[in-house]
């Protein structure tokens, strides 16, 4: 881990530790906005890591802003810091100015049409399930323009929201636009995959998940030192030990491929050709994240569900997370489809070979 890594995983649950409490999970389940946890994000950075310095933000690589997106996942952060992250850093791509406050995406590259010129743009259609879009300032998707699809900066107070709740019980809205002027439109960077909403988002997913595949299992490592019983701790019956042991593997290899997928952008030459990285990414974290949750509540018992106790915070995110930007399946055929393309010769050497400096 590099130094910048290191300060910014240190600055990450110092704020994550004290204003991501019970209290606040609960109000902000409850559709209260984090009044005092977003200011203190943008105040460190946080929120802008992969923008430029030029244009207001950091200036750091996809693995420098591992840690961010790691903490948020360990800690169940109850805003939309993944999602203003990754639109932060495609506005940037395509050369478009990064407004202040929270921005959401949609990954949904057909429901939006644009019509008119760079003289006067406006947008019409619908988007479902968009996470955070009653309370992002911003909403950043893609809309069909003829033949070609460009990226287009809504503003909220421009768009009609049906509010709604994932299974994390994290706000998710349908969106409904009519004849609106957008904020801003742009051609989608040079290098950029048709779909960079649904690719980057499912990298930024990964690492979240990482983040509470691991927070689930030191909750299970400390409630297995701390509970007795029969005269003894949990820790020390077979049986929990071989889940712990279990869940520790999935834990390593989820952070593994998240990692490694962050790599694999900064050091492609066209970031979207990281697909295959990506996209094991979010299928080993996607299923690592089912073995995790049913691990930690095997190891907690009933105390695991208890509105009071923690661990359903993640677990409830990581059922969520794992089928947002794309499940396993879909993420599968992506990469079966990449390593077909190459034949039966090219395998071993796409594998072994992927990503280079």
């Amino acid at each position: 881990m590099s130094d910048i890594s290191t300060l910014l995983a240190e600055t990450c649950t110092r704020l994550f530790t004290d204003l991501v409490t019970a209290d606040s999970l609960r109000a902000a389940e409850a559709g209260e906005w984090p009044g005092d946890l977003w200011p203190a994000l943008e105040e460190n950075g946080l929120t802008r890591p992969l923008v430029p310095e030029a244009q207001g933000g950091v200036g750091l690589t996809w693995q420098d802003t591992f840690p961010i997106l790691f903490a948020a996942g360990y800690h169940a952060a109850p805003v939309p810091l993944a999602e203003t992250i990754v639109a932060g850093w495609q506005l940037a791509e395509a050369g478009m100015a990064v407004p202040d406050g929270a921005i959401t995406l949609a990954d949904d590259q057909t429901s939006l049409d644009l019509a008119g010129s760079d003289s006067a743009w406006h947008v019409s259609g619908r988007l479902e399930q968009v996470p955070w879009a009653g309370s992002a300032d911003h909403i950043l998707a893609i809309a069909k323009n003829d033949d070609q699809r460009k990226l287009v900066l809504l503003e909220r107070d421009r768009i009609s929201v049906e509010s709604d709740t994932n299974i994390g019980r994290d706000p998710r809205g349908a969106i409904s636009v009519s004849d609106a002027s957008p904020a801003a439109v742009a051609d989608l960077p040079n290098g950029f995959m048709p779909a960079p909403m649904l690719l980057f988002a499912a990298l930024a997913r990964s690492a979240q998940m990482a983040g509470a595949i691991a927070g689930v299992l030191d909750l299970c490592v400390e409630y297995a030192g701390d509970r007795e019983q029969f005269g003894r701790p949990l820790a020390k019956f077979q049986a929990i030990q071989h889940q712990l042991a279990i869940l520790a593997t999935e834990a390593a290899a989820a952070q593994t491929a998240a990692q490694y997928a962050c790599r694999a952008v900064d050091v492609t030459p066209r970031a979207s050709l990281a697909i295959q990285e990506i996209a094991t990414a979010k299928i080993r974290t996607g299923e690592a994240a089912g073995k995790a949750a049913a691990i930690g509540h095997q190891v907690h018992g009933a105390i695991g569900f208890t509105e009071e106790y923690r661990l359903h915070y993640l677990t409830r995110r990581l059922w969520s997370w794992r089928s947002e930007f794309g499940a396993e399946l879909l993420w599968a055929a992506h990469l079966g489809a990449v390593i077909t393309a190459g034949g039966a010769d090219e395998l071993w050497p796409h594998i072994t070979s992927l990503p280079k400096e």
